[in-house]
């Protein structure tokens, strides 16, 4: 993996990240910034994000209006050689009209625009449960979303579909405590079946964007991502 780490770097490649302010977005752009895959990486974001890291504050940030990125936004997303989707919401949160537009509508435009702006590698989180044909709503709204993501025709498409993520959330989602209790004893028995710390996610989306994998779509499941994190 060293190698082609090395090998990547020397390509001199250019990444963004939509959702850089989320666990997911954090945990991807700190391996990232340690492990220097890109030699340039824009967040592109509907506020600026606020870093005391010296580093991170020198990045280049892009702010858009995610209801506006096809009339308005295009150009903000030209010029990348891989883009990253970290988008995501719950409807408790959100609502369901929210968690629509977040999950599907504006996850979708990003794909497009990153697509009509040259990118040949897309990332999308997703989930282990999504299933187009599901009577649940947040089921339903990931499985259209990575068909559709699927179907725009990059070169390389990589979908994650962890399981539980483990993280020190700063914003605690009602119910999380709860269920990290439930599932510790099967976590510790399989490590792989339900839940992935969310560092393994980070790694092992860093390690596909280095990886020799052939074109075409990659859905990567629990298992895997547990496997590419620990390649790292």
């Amino acid at each position: 993996m060293d190698a082609l780490l090395q090998n990547f770097r020397q390509l001199n490649k250019s990444c963004f990240i939509v959702g850089a302010s989320g666990e997911s977005g954090k945990a991807l752009l700190k391996e990232l910034i340690k492990l220097k895959p890109f030699s340039r990486i824009v967040l592109i974001s509907r506020r600026k994000l606020e870093y005391e890291d010296e580093e991170l504050k020198k990045l280049e940030q892009r702010i858009i209006d995610f209801d506006k990125i096809d009339e308005v936004h295009q150009k903000d997303f030209e010029g990348f050689d891989v883009g990253y989707s970290c988008l995501g919401t719950t409807r408790g949160k959100s609502g369901k009209e929210g968690f629509i537009k977040i999950e599907h509508d504006y996850t979708l435009s990003v794909a497009k625009a990153s697509k009509l702006g040259g990118a040949k590698h897309f990332h999308l989180i997703s989930a282990a449960s999504v299933d187009e044909n599901s009577h649940l709503l947040y089921n339903r709204v990931k499985g259209q979303t990575d068909r559709e993501v699927s179907e725009l025709g990059f070169e390389r498409t990589s979908i994650y579909r962890p399981g539980f993520l483990l993280t020190d959330r700063a914003e605690r989602r009602p119910m999380e405590k709860v269920m990290v209790a439930m599932i510790k004893p099967v976590t510790c028995m399989f490590p792989t079946a339900i839940s992935v710390p969310i560092e393994f996610l980070a790694k092992a989306m860093v390690a596909s964007t280095i990886s020799n994998e052939p074109a075409g779509v990659h859905i990567i499941d629990n298992k895997e991502i547990h496997r590419l994190g620990n390649s790292l």
